[in-house]
């Protein structure tokens, strides 16, 4: 076996349906008593709901941010740091995806607040000492211990009313973070158990909640393997997969989750020739892949329904060699060497909705 380092980031779980109900105990339990909600402007009716149970815990929230948005510009946060400060909040309470958890990464960095998450999709960003934030049409990332969420509520409940694309496109995003601890520089044999497990979960509930989305054993299992997704990208790393993602999404201003779907098999595709023990991993994990991983991918996205080009979104032909100049001028570590021409054809692949194949 390899030489390995591992170690466990700190936080606490709290997962299981009907378990938002044990909120107020969980911010009493950091004697805390004044938490300031965050959420998206679309789901603001939804955390409102929460008031009622803080109320039952005798908290009063200190107020609701309610203008999280995609990539975390920090314009945004600007504005939700000064309102942190107006209204005397001693917490933050974020509740929703990767936009709203981002926002409260990004205040609780910034001021020392405990941070609380909901998370409604499988995006997993509440498992991570990672913050991507964007400013001036780029997206840089940052990993600092303090960063990491303290405490978790993995409630099925909140993900029931997730619309099965998005459900498919956050669950896809989730694989993404697994797939590269796979082959990470950190990696290490807990997180591969992680990581296969995970997708394990993921690539045989997905399918079912997109053809029906109240499948409370398929959302829980879902839930569950998105959670296990979520810790190996909080542990081992990035790689081209990621930052791909990062390039196209804060530069093209791309949706997050469904830049992620599109990507991940051009990205396993282009390193499938320098990781191939990898390879055999991941196919024995991915229904039908018969042993060949890119085609269980294909598979597997075609069962979700995803569209599969970033043409679908808005962006241009013209932006490929754009992206592709950005993505080499300051490379995450990659078992294969970022080369230009098979980078630029995998980012024009990724344009043009074509199905993935290791042929680079």
């Amino acid at each position: 076996m390899q030489p390995f380092e591992y170690t466990a980031n700190p936080g606490r779980v709290v997962f299981g349906s009907g378990s938002i109900k044990k909120l107020g105990d969980e911010i009493k339990r950091l004697n805390k008593s004044n938490p300031l909600l965050l959420s998206t402007p679309q789901q603001k009716d939804q955390v409102q709901a929460l008031e009622s149970i803080l109320k039952d815990a005798s908290i009063t929230p200190a107020g609701l941010f309610s203008e999280a948005t995609m990539h975390t510009p920090t314009h945004v946060t600007d504005k939700a740091l000064q309102y942190t400060k107006d209204s005397g909040a001693d917490c933050v309470v974020s509740f929703g995806g990767g936009s709203t958890i981002g926002l409260g990464k990004a205040i609780s960095i910034r001021t020392g607040l405990e941070h609380v998450c909901i998370p409604t999709t499988y995006a997993g960003s509440e498992m991570t000492p990672i913050l991507g934030e964007t400013a001036d049409g780029k997206k840089t990332t940052r990993s600092d211990p303090k960063i990491l969420p303290g405490t978790v509520i993995y409630d099925v409940d909140f993900t029931m009313t997730l619309p099965e694309a998005l459900s498919a496109t956050s669950g896809v995003n989730a694989i993404a973070h697994a797939v590269e601890a796979l082959y990470a520089r950190a990696g290490n044999p807990v997180m591969t158990l992680f990581a296969l497990e995970g997708i394990k979960a993921l690539a045989s509930s997905l399918p079912i909640i997109v053809n029906n989305p109240k499948d409370v054993d398929a959302r829980s299992k879902a839930q569950y393997g998105a959670w296990l997704c979520a810790m190996c990208l909080g542990s081992v790393g990035m790689a081209l997969h990621h930052k791909l993602c990062h390039t196209l999404g804060g530069s093209f201003n791309l949706p997050h989750a469904e830049t992620h779907t599109i990507v991940l098999p051009h990205a396993i595709a282009y390193n499938a020739p320098k990781i191939p023990e990898v390879m055999k991993q991941l196919a024995d994990v991915l229904p039908e892949s018969d042993g060949d991983t890119i085609k269980g991918l294909n598979i597997l996205l075609t069962k979700l329904k995803v569209k599969r080009g970033l043409k679908d979104f808005g962006m241009k032909e013209e932006d490929v060699d754009k992206a592709a100049e950005i993505a080499v001028s300051n490379p995450y570590w990659n078992p294969r060497d970022i080369e230009k021409e098979p980078l630029r054809e995998t980012i024009r692949r990724c344009w043009a909705g074509e199905e993935a194949r290791a042929d680079l």
